[in-house]
């Protein structure tokens, strides 16, 4: 009786499971409560939310990443303006500030197992335009309003020298942006080939007539300087031996000046006259294009440049400008007084046009291969940027002057490289936001430095 009793209630407990089982199954099978509908972003109206409107007469580029703190001026804003100001075009902001890293953490179920989300529908947002670059100007409609009013178009030639290591962060940016402006920059290598192989693409795929050097430094002391003990006609023929040799095979010898001499000795003038006459018909046999001499600031001596031989060489260069061209270093050798000793440390170039132009030689062509205040200093970007803008006065009235590099951005024993990549930023907003104008040739500037007074 016992167990009849214990079984009905087992039967009687199984029932009622089972009655619940049904019942929860009928209710899983009923239909949920609809969620409120979404109504998607129209594209266009997308599109409307994230198009950053473009500036009249931008580069879209690469953002110029800025030099100073957002909270101060701008270097440039404290020089004076140029003869032809560039429009004050604001940047519009992005529309949205990019985004940053994110992480999504995931609840955890049982064991630790993440569970799998849920995917959601996100719509393909309309493309982004890159950020928008320094606004320049229009410099194809400025030279024809130059011309038509009997001048022409003169750039802002600074530009930078570089080597195998050191700091150029943005140096790319400054090559790129100038290019797509239309802008030839100018660009010094020592050893190191791959910033003038970039240069040197851009400039075929644009035509834009950057101006780039390439000088060999390792190698010994007669790399540098020519073997002085040798008749110069045999020392010239080492001489271009050794750096014909040596020149990066990636680099085009039509495109990319070689500069095969550095600071030489001023009171061998005449030697190197006779030197500088066979290797300049040497590069005329080879198509190459060649710089002489490398001149230490300061020098040669004015007179110097009347010998009979030099006065050779210079018929030459002046004959042949897109082949042989003078190099030339300018250095106040003063970090606080870029004008120290002018014009005869920096704007010494003028005494060689002073000098063509007596004996009606053509004007040669000139590189100012090194540029700035001392080997190791220089000052902080809005004291610099003052000083260039004075330079780029002093010259972008003389055609023949290609350009000159800012001491360094290459290695040093102290942070020279760091302290000049600052002015990257600054010098390329320079470049985008000046011009100059000059005599239309044929007529020529007056090779007077006088009339470009140092701030």
């Amino acid at each position: 009786m016992g167990r009849q009793n214990q079984t009905t209630k087992r039967v009687n407990w199984l029932w009622w499971a089972v009655t619940a089982v049904l019942l929860t199954a009928v209710s899983a099978c009923r239909t949920p409560n609809a969620a409120p509908p979404v109504t998607p972003t129209s594209m266009a109206a997308l599109a409307s939310l994230t198009a950053t409107p473009a500036a009249t007469n931008t580069v879209a580029a690469t953002a110029v990443p800025p030099a100073y703190p957002a909270t101060e001026a701008s270097p440039t804003a404290s020089l004076p303006p140029t003869a032809y100001p560039a429009p004050a075009t604001a940047v519009p902001p992005a529309a949205y500030p990019p985004p940053g890293d994110q992480e999504t953490y995931l609840p955890l179920i049982g064991n630790g197992v993440a569970a799998s989300p849920t995917p959601v529908f996100t719509p393909t947002p309309s493309p982004i335009p890159p950020p928008t670059a320094v606004p320049t100007i229009d410099f194809a409609a400025m030279k024809t309003t130059l011309q038509s009013q009997g001048q022409d178009l003169a750039f802002a030639k600074i530009g930078f020298h570089v080597s195998v290591g050191g700091n150029t962060d943005g140096l790319g940016d400054w090559m790129r942006q100038l290019d797509a402006a239309g802008v030839p920059f100018f660009l010094k290598s020592a050893d190191n080939a791959e910033p003038l192989f970039v240069a040197q693409e851009l400039m075929r795929q644009s035509g834009v007539p950057h101006t780039l050097v390439y000088r060999k430094v390792a190698g010994g002391d007669h790399i540098s300087v020519p073997y002085y003990d040798l008749p110069p006609q045999q020392a010239a023929e080492l001489n271009w031996q050794e750096h014909t040799a040596a020149f990066p095979p990636e680099l085009d010898p039509g495109l990319v000046w070689m500069e095969t001499m550095n600071e030489v000795d001023k009171n061998r003038s005449e030697w190197l006259a006779e030197f500088a006459l066979t290797v300049g018909q040497m590069a005329l046999r080879d198509g190459r294009k060649w710089a002489a001499f490398g001149w230490a600031a300061g020098e040669p001596e004015p007179n110097d440049w009347e010998s009979p031989k030099m006065l050779a060489f210079l018929r030459l260069a002046g004959d042949h400008p897109d082949q042989i061209a003078i190099a030339v270093h300018e250095y106040s050798y003063n970090r606080e007084d870029i004008g120290d000793g002018f014009p005869y440390k920096i704007g010494r170039f003028t005494e060689i046009f002073r000098i063509a132009d007596k004996y009606g030689i053509p004007r040669p062509t000139v590189l100012i291969t090194e540029w700035g205040w001392t080997y190791d200093l220089i000052p902080e970007p809005p004291e610099a940027m003052i000083d260039i803008d004075w330079a780029a006065r002093l010259y972008a009235p003389f055609p023949q002057v290609k350009g000159a590099a800012i001491w360094y951005l290459g290695p040093t024993h102290n942070e020279l490289a760091d302290a000049t990549q600052r002015l990257i930023a600054p010098v390329t907003e320079y470049s985008l936001t000046h011009y100059f104008s000059m005599p239309q040739p044929p007529e020529q500037a007056v090779p007077d430095a006088n009339l470009f007074p140092p701030p």
